[in-house]
């Protein structure tokens, strides 16, 4: 029997539909790659930036923790004292997020000009991360608003221009 992903094995296999689920991360996967070359360009540009209004998109730039190489993504973002938030339903889905989890270290445009920067991230589970360093305005709304939404399975990370 062949599956959407290759031949299936065994009927357990395919009783588990993970076959049909590896699919899903595929699609999903070459989606977000196809929407993003397209808007990265015109983002980083500073088409839709925050601006007039605290939110808006923008192009975060992280390096991948197993390749090294660098990897720019365009997502939503508001801008609050200088900090930008970002943050993502996909949780571990997520390779940005991941990737400045583990390194911390972001290069992003805003508005057409390149920023850098180091984030903390909440992520759902993991221990609440330290917020002393963010402006008051920032740090107000960090502590205040982003641990609710963890509860919902989303992940956020706070990034403070160098």
């Amino acid at each position: 029997m062949t599956g959407m992903t290759g031949p299936i094995h065994s009927r357990s296999e395919a009783a588990t539909g993970e076959p049909i689920a590896a699919w899903l991360r595929h699609t999903e996967a070459a989606f977000f790659r196809a929407m993003n070359a397209v808007l990265e360009p015109a983002v980083r540009a500073g088409f839709g930036s925050p601006g007039l209004f605290p939110t808006g998109m923008i192009v975060l730039e992280t390096i991948g923790t197993r390749s090294g190489q660098p990897s720019r993504v365009p997502v939503m973002a508001s801008v609050l004292e200088g900090c930008v938030f970002v943050g993502t339903l996909r949780g571990a889905r997520s390779q940005w997020m991941a990737n400045l989890r583990r390194r911390g270290e972001a290069r992003y445009w805003v508005a057409g000009r390149e920023r850098r920067g180091r984030a903390i991230v909440f992520a759902p589970g993991a221990p609440l991360p330290r917020t002393d360093g963010l402006p008051p305005l920032a740090r107000a709304a960090a502590d205040g608003l982003l641990p609710p939404a963890l509860l919902l399975g989303w992940m956020f990370a706070v990034i403070s221009p160098d």
